[in-house]
Order: structure tokens, then C-alpha cells, then sequence
């Protein structure tokens, strides 16, 4: 890699690497969960499974719940990224959010609760069934939304109220959650994705008018 590259930002190879090491870790351990259940799997099982010591696992995964949390690494601040991105573009925060979101289901991401393939939905059964798991998952999304607070009041078009901008980043956070779940919801209850998605589509553009509009109540 030419210093060039190191400069811009493009990951170097030993951070692949480690990437690649966390990767392994999670999907080692995810199969031992899904097979045996959360509670059931000590951290010495799955760093044996991974051929690893423990305290090698520790050093990539602080806490246990990390293993499974680790599939939602990369979106912890995508709506800062995306925020972000939009301001060097001259395109309006929220315009970036719909327009991101919009594509995800599209793309049936499972992050929007649109997807029904089978891997995903037994992870997030394994997710939603596990109660340390889903605390753990409460604290992503404090990150979140502490991310995209950030990305909304910084530079010279931002929100510039500190305050403002976290209101604006919790209610946006919580838009995207409360659409996923309603998504994750039916697709649960029996329903595919494909039958899904229009109503999910519909659902996206009202909760975003109400955020651009202010909630009717």
C-alpha cells in the first residue's frame, strides 16, 4: 500500500487482517449461539471453536454480547457517515436519511428489516430472544444516535445547536428502528419480504413527512 492510500484512508493490511480475525470470531460464535443458545455457549467454547485463546478473543471482543453485536459494527454511525457525506454534496440531511433508507430496502438490507432470508432470521431471533443481547443492542444505538447528533450540529450548515441536534438525531433514530421492527414484525408473523415491501416503502416516506412536518398530535 503506497502512503498515498494510508493518507486517503483505505485500510492498511494489518487492520485487514484484524478485521478479518474479528469476522471469524463473530461467525464462530454466532454458529455456537444459534445451535446452542446464548446463555449456553461460554466465551472458552467459542475462542476453542475459533482456535484461539481467551484472552486473544477478549482483545478483539471486550464483552460477549460483542460476538453477536459485531454484524451491526459498520452501521453503528452510517447515519453520521451518510449525514455527512450529504453536507459535502449540498444535499439536506434528511433528504440523504430517506434517500439512504429508501435504498436499503431496495436492497433488502437486513439492518431495515426487510429481508427474509433464513441465516437472518434466525439471527435475529437469537438477537431479540436473548435479553443481554438486547441491552447490549440498546447501547449501539445510544452511539448511534450520539454519532448522528454530532454529524448534525457540526460544520458551518449545522444544526449548530447541541441540544437541537440531539433531539433531531433521537427522533431519527427512533424512526428507523420503530420502521425496521414493524418490518422484522411481519416478516416473523409469515410473511416475505417481497409482500412486505411496498407497505414498508409507504411507511418510510409517512415517518419521514412527519419528521420534516413535525408529528400531528
Amino acid at each position: 500500500m503506497t502512503p498515498d492510500r494510508e493518507a486517503a484512508g483505505a485500510p492498511g493490511l494489518r487492520e485487514r487482517k484484524k478485521e478479518r480475525t474479528r469476522q471469524a470470531l463473530s461467525d464462530a460464535a454466532v454458529a455456537l449461539f444459534l445451535e446452542r443458545g446464548f446463555d449456553a455457549v461460554s466465551v472458552a467454547e467459542v475462542a476453542a471453536a475459533a482456535e484461539v485463546s481467551k484472552p486473544t478473543l477478549f482483545r478483539y471482543f471486550p464483552a460477549k454480547e460483542d460476538l453477536v453485536l459485531h454484524r451491526f459494527a459498520d452501521h453503528e454511525d452510517e447515519s453520521a457517515r451518510v449525514v455527512t457525506a450529504a453536507r459535502a454534496a449540498g444535499t439536506a440531511p434528511l433528504d440523504a436519511l430517506y434517500a439512504h433508507l429508501l435504498d436499503g430496502l431496495a436492497r433488502r438490507d437486513p439492518v431495515t428489516g426487510l429481508c427474509d432470508h433464513p441465516s437472518v432470521l434466525r439471527y435475529l431471533r437469537l438477537l431479540y430472544g436473548t435479553p443481554a443481547l438486547v441491552g447490549r443492542l440498546h447501547a449501539y444505538r445510544v452511539r448511534s444516535e450520539e454519532a448522528l447528533a454530532g454529524a448534525l450540529a457540526g460544520g458551518a450548515e449545522g444544526v449548530g445547536d447541541p441540544l437541537l441536534a440531539r433531539l433531531a438525531a433521537g427522533q431519527i433514530v427512533t424512526v428507523l428502528r420503530v420502521l425496521a421492527e414493524e418490518n422484522t414484525a411481519r416478516i416473523a408473523g409469515g410473511e416475505t419480504a417481497d409482500a412486505v415491501a411496498a407497505d414498508a416503502v409507504a411507511a418510510a416516506g409517512l415517518a419521514f413527512r412527519a419528521l420534516r412536518e413535525g408529528l400531528p398530535y
